[in-house]
């Protein structure tokens, strides 16, 4: 874990985000992960946010991000759920 410092503060955030598809059907295959994988680095490079780990399986994906205090993390959540649909 990387500590950051800002103007004011210094901090070392994290968060472990996980969410399964629709009824847990396992429909995750690696070409859909890796599509997902890519399309979500390009949503935190663009909020941001740095994805630290991502992986997946057939019926969920698992996403750990850093980011800065300033970020509302349900926003975060929303966008890259949204996004990755």
């Amino acid at each position: 874990m990387e500590v950051a410092k800002s103007r004011g503060c210094v901090y070392a955030l994290e968060y472990h985000i996980v969410w399964c598809v629709k009824y847990r059907r396992k429909i995750l295959t690696e070409e859909i992960l890796s599509s997902l994988k890519t399309i979500l680095l390009t949503l935190a490079e663009d909020m941001d946010v740095k994805i630290v780990e991502f992986n997946g399986e057939a019926d969920h994906i698992h996403v750990l991000i850093s980011c800065k205090p300033t970020h509302y993390i349900p926003d975060i959540v929303q966008r890259m759920k949204g996004v990755s649909s």
